[in-house]
């Protein structure tokens, strides 16, 4: 299993042998052929993210791989399936026992390192764009970081629904987006997205804007909105600064936090807009709403408008690479350990 053994750089990733794991009457183990990484994963390294478990722990929310052996109490037929699955965190390991109602067949089209791109990702797209965003096919979105995992999961969506895309991105990641459906990509780093979006919408802005950055980038992209639009807030990517944890990144987060804006109720009422957050990791207890959420976007699987993207896959061993590779931003689309020799 890799384990955070303290708050710090790539440094403090290590990866332990423990003893096998044993399911609860009411658990699946599953030997993990595939795990997710994350940019939560990224931030709790450094202690950075408060819904972290206490260090040294083991990260991971998304797993894929074969079921090998289920409690007494699981009525389905689980032994030997292929199947994704929600973790509580521990997912980064070799094996990961989770509840029944976590697990789900993983569709045939997929392989595991595929599989192990949906959960986070295309859930929290869903709920930005589809539950909470309420995007439809006249409207338009903007979508901050659009060459990630969760970006190109919008991206996919969005274009489902027949929405105008906008998405915010290095200029190296243009062509691929492209390729993928973005309508209009718009190079964050050397110009200012706000001047960009407000050009291709001749002042209007947009209907909808996701936004994982935090700080004052929030306010930018408020403002950025039409009338009747929806801000979605699902990260503080931009307390990422530098690799270090520790106090200085402690103290990098609170600057961004004191950055944040405050939305008045009044000044809500009179912009006719919306502001609304997601966190996956609060959505624990809502399991049948999950179930709901992960359903329809198996069908896009199926259907073929959902195509998971993994740029690239790293061993266990290879942790602090793989964080280094995240964290740089050098991704275009999911970061996967491989974990199928084990």
């Amino acid at each position: 299993q890799l384990v955070n053994t303290r708050p710090g750089g790539y440094e403090v990733l290590q990866v332990q042998e423990v003893p096998d794991l044993i399911p609860a009457d009411d658990e699946i183990l599953i030997e993990v052929k595939a795990a997710g990484l994350n940019f939560a994963d990224v931030l709790a390294r450094k202690g950075q993210y408060q819904d972290a478990p206490p260090m040294p722990a083991v990260m991971g929310y998304e797993v894929a791989g074969i079921v090998s052996k289920t409690g007494k109490s699981i009525r389905g037929n689980w032994a030997g399936k292929e199947v994704i699955a929600l973790c509580r965190f521990k997912g980064q390991a070799s094996q990961v026992v989770v509840k029944e109602h976590q697990v789900f067949e993983m569709p045939y089209k997929l392989d595991f390192e595929q599989a192990a791109a949906i959960p986070v990702n295309y859930l929290t797209a869903w709920v930005l764009l589809v539950v909470m965003g309420g995007l439809t096919a006249d409207e338009s979105v903007l979508i901050h970081n659009a060459g990630g995992g969760v970006g190109l999961a919008q991206l996919e969506i969005a274009r489902h629904i027949g929405a105008k895309t906008y998405g915010t991105a290095s200029q190296r990641k243009f062509d691929f987006l492209k390729d993928r459906g973005l309508d209009h990509p718009i190079d964050y780093r050397n110009k200012d997205w706000v001047e960009e979006l407000m050009k291709l919408t001749d002042h209007r802005g947009v209907d909808l804007i996701t936004d994982p950055l935090g700080g004052k980038e929030w306010k930018r992209s408020y403002n950025a909105l039409r009338s009747t639009g929806r801000l979605g807030l699902f990260g503080v990517s931009r307390a990422s600064v530098n690799t270090s944890g520790g106090l200085k990144a402690k103290l990098e987060l609170i600057k961004i936090v004191l950055g944040m804006p405050k939305f008045h109720p009044l000044s809500l009422l009179g912009n006719n807009r919306g502001v609304f957050g997601v966190n996956l990791g609060k959505l624990w207890h809502e399991h049948g709403k999950a179930d709901l959420w992960m359903t329809e976007i198996m069908k896009g699987v199926e259907e073929g408008w959902i195509n998971p993207h993994v740029d690239k896959t790293f061993a266990l061993e290879d942790a602090a690479e793989a964080h280094r590779y995240l964290e740089e931003r050098r991704n275009i689309g999911k970061v996967v350990f491989s974990l199928k020799e084990h």
